[in-house]
């Protein structure tokens, strides 16, 4: 289990879309972006260790939750200096913090099964718009502009990281697709996690899927009135989920369900995209 007490932020997968994407940032805003998504994969980490006991995951939640107070009310950043330094530097909002840790909760507290729509959308809020939220002042974007892509974003990025490990989050007792929709493919009332692997989920998920594309438009619609300078890096993550998102409506909801890969070369074509937008 991953606690607060990190003199360094944990690795960032180098394959992964994130980083390709934030490659692309000048150094002293792409160490900013990495010391955020490492606080968020630290208690994510948390969160995610289903099989250790709720009770200490809880108190490893509130840990961070009191080492980031800390930084905020007397900047003592102690160990985590790594990430006092983007806090003072781009004067980060102390209550995103707070909901990324929240959307942890939701994760650790009880396993998440077949929420509500607006239960869900809290969800995203808190787990992904908020991380937009934290990270729009390093890229340079206008409070409200930063505001109000990170909401679209970040829900089209979560829902289709939801469509994405549909069967990896049940093998794990967690449903996050909503009650609403998951009426439409016959399943109703407590559903057995151990069913969704097995489940014909096209009714469930191709609504989700035009509610993420949706967000999607949204964002972009956002992107194309800035700079290109403050939108480069969310941009690229756009295109590389939009790009996930795609082949899952070409595989379908049927099991079984194929994982769906990251294409090197769209990534590619994307970058190339970014610099001549």
């Amino acid at each position: 289990m991953t606690l607060a007490h990190e003199a360094s932020p944990p690795n960032v997968a180098a394959g992964s879309s994130f980083y390709t994407a934030m490659r692309i940032l000048p150094q002293q805003k792409r160490d900013a972006v990495m010391a955020v998504y490492a606080f968020c994969r630290a208690v994510d980490d948390i969160a995610d260790d289903w099989r250790a006991p709720c009770a200490p995951r809880l108190q490893a939640l509130q840990e961070w939750r009191t080492r980031i107070d800390g930084i905020y009310a007397d900047g003592d950043a102690q160990d985590l200096e790594w990430l006092a330094t983007p806090i003072r530097r781009y004067k980060l909002d102390r209550s995103y913090f707070h909901d990324v840790i929240d959307g942890m909760v939701m994760d650790t507290a009880k396993d998440m099964r077949a929420p509500s729509l607006r239960t869900l959308d809290l969800y995203c809020d808190r787990v992904a718009s908020a991380v937009g939220r934290l990270t729009s002042p390093i890229f340079g974007l206008p409070l409200q502009r930063g505001l109000d892509l990170s909401h679209h974003l970040g829900r089209a990025l979560q829902l289709t990281n939801i469509l994405r490990d549909i069967d990896e989050d049940a093998s794990m007792g967690r449903i996050y697709l909503p009650c609403e929709m998951l009426a439409e493919s016959g399943l109703y009332g407590e559903i057995d996690p151990a069913l969704i692997p097995k489940a014909d989920l096209t009714l469930a998920c191709e609504p989700l899927v035009q509610l993420a594309r949706r967000h999607f438009m949204a964002a972009h619609a956002i992107m194309r009135a800035r700079p290109r300078a403050e939108t480069r890096a969310p941009f690229l993550m756009a295109k590389a989920y939009e790009q996930k998102l795609d082949s899952m409506m070409d595989r379908g909801f049927s099991p079984p369900r194929k994982p769906i890969k990251s294409s090197k070369i769209h990534m590619l074509i994307t970058l190339l995209e970014s610099h001549i937008r």
